[in-house]
């Protein structure tokens, strides 16, 4: 059974629907009713009451000095906010087995404990919609819990509660393959958490950008943890991942200038049996907290930038990673930051870059056989660089420290 939300637009007329339904942990249920039933209302529209603040970018962000990505529009100031405006909005109290429908541009505040449940957006290509998760908990054999089929933006917001997403088999389509899965521009933020399990595919899946600004978040996927295809662009919040595959991957098939990773500040753990980050286009990190603890590769695309933070990794293939797979130069560049690696016995390295190597400032403490590959040009212009216990003035070919081999020359390994 499926319940459809609508509006009509321009009414002042409040509602509210007091039936039975599931009981739920919710921050905001005693501050208004619940809908529980299709809903063939009036209610009025948020756009028209709320200033829309998602057109005007935020100013908070200063681009770092020869940062590769325009940061100045990374983000609206809608995308910031962490709570919702609630004067207007619409409670929906989930059944199981029901499925809910949203076609309108609006706010909805969710709320229930349910089993086989998908919360369809279907809207159009212009509007906004904002789900508010309060206390949600969705366990479905084999449909998103989420599915986003049309809109321009949605916004999954966290209240001050507890949210758990699943899916527990595998999905009845390939192509829709995520306990979040979204056509369009998703925004995830919030003061609340969420934790996503996908037994059997990608945990949050978005076709076109897909930003994190606040909130808890853990994740575990058989596959894909984060997925996007135009970019993941991350200003905040905590987020642990255990992933199949990659922690992170940002990849677009149809235009390779997309498909990037920009991390403005998060405290992240990944755990992940492929690459801990993956952007095909560029990845650039700021600042934050990141903890690689397990991976292939660590950090990889074609363009990696990283001006700051702490950032620390484990891997069995190569620590970060600059390879040819779009137009952009193959570049690994570090210019600020703490960066530890460690690597691994056998064919790995450390840094290793198909195209080009600078290191330009920063700390970066290496453990490994090979610290260094690299096609092109090799520098260490600035920063302090230690390898296997030992300070380098230089970025040697294969450089192992302790007194061990080195390498002049030679060419780095295919990107895989």
């Amino acid at each position: 059974m499926k319940k459809t939300i609508g509006f009509i637009m321009g009414l002042s007329i409040f509602f509210s629907l007091l039936l039975g339904g599931c009981s739920t942990s919710s921050a905001l249920a005693d501050s208004a009713s619940t809908t529980t039933q299709t809903i063939t209302a009036s209610a009025v529209s948020t756009a028209a009451a709320t200033e829309d603040t998602d057109t005007d970018t935020a100013s908070v962000i200063t681009a770092v000095a020869g940062s590769k990505l325009d940061v100045s529009d990374m983000f609206t100031e809608r995308d910031l906010e962490q709570t919702a405006d609630l004067e207007n909005a619409t409670y929906i109290t989930l059944v199981s087995d029901e499925d809910v429908s949203i076609t309108e541009e609006g706010v909805y505040v969710i709320s229930g404990d349910v089993s086989n449940v998908t919360i369809e957006i279907d809207a159009d290509d212009e509007a906004k919609v904002q789900l508010v998760l309060d206390g949600v908990s969705i366990v479905n054999t084999d449909e998103p819990a989420i599915y986003v089929v049309t809109a321009d933006k949605v916004f999954i917001t966290l209240s001050d509660s507890t949210n758990y997403l699943e899916v527990s088999g595998n999905y009845a389509s390939t192509s829709i393959d995520a306990v979040i899965f979204s056509k369009s521009d998703l925004v995830l933020n919030g003061t609340g958490s969420l934790e996503v399990v996908s037994n059997a595919g990608n945990g949050i899946t978005s076709k076109d950008d897909l930003k994190i600004t606040g909130g808890t978040y853990t994740i575990q996927a058989a596959k894909d943890a984060i997925e996007a295809n135009d970019s993941i662009r991350i200003y905040d919040g905590e987020i642990s991942i255990v992933a199949g595959k990659d922690g992170l991957h940002s990849e677009n098939d149809a235009d390779n200038t997309l498909g990037y990773i920009y991390i403005y500040n998060v405290q992240m753990n990944i755990s992940a049996s492929d690459d801990g980050i993956q952007g095909n286009a560029i990845v650039q990190i700021d600042n934050g907290t990141i903890n690689i603890e397990t991976s292939l590769e660590g950090i990889e695309g074609t363009y990696v930038q990283i001006n700051g933070g702490e950032i620390d990794i484990y891997a069995t293939d190569d620590g970060i990673n600059a390879t040819q797979k779009s137009s952009y130069d193959v570049v690994l560049e570090i210019n600020g930051g703490t960066i530890t690696v460690k690597m691994s016995s056998g064919d790995t390295d450390a840094l290793d870059s198909n195209g080009d190597l600078y290191i330009n400032g920063g700390t970066v403490n290496i453990t490994a056989n090979s610290a260094f590959d690299y096609n092109g040009t090799g520098e260490l212009n600035g920063g302090t660089v230690t390898v296997n216990g030992e300070v380098v003035t230089v970025l040697t070919q294969s450089q192992m420290g302790g007194g061990g081999r080195t390498q002049s020359g030679g060419s780095g390994k295919p990107g895989r």
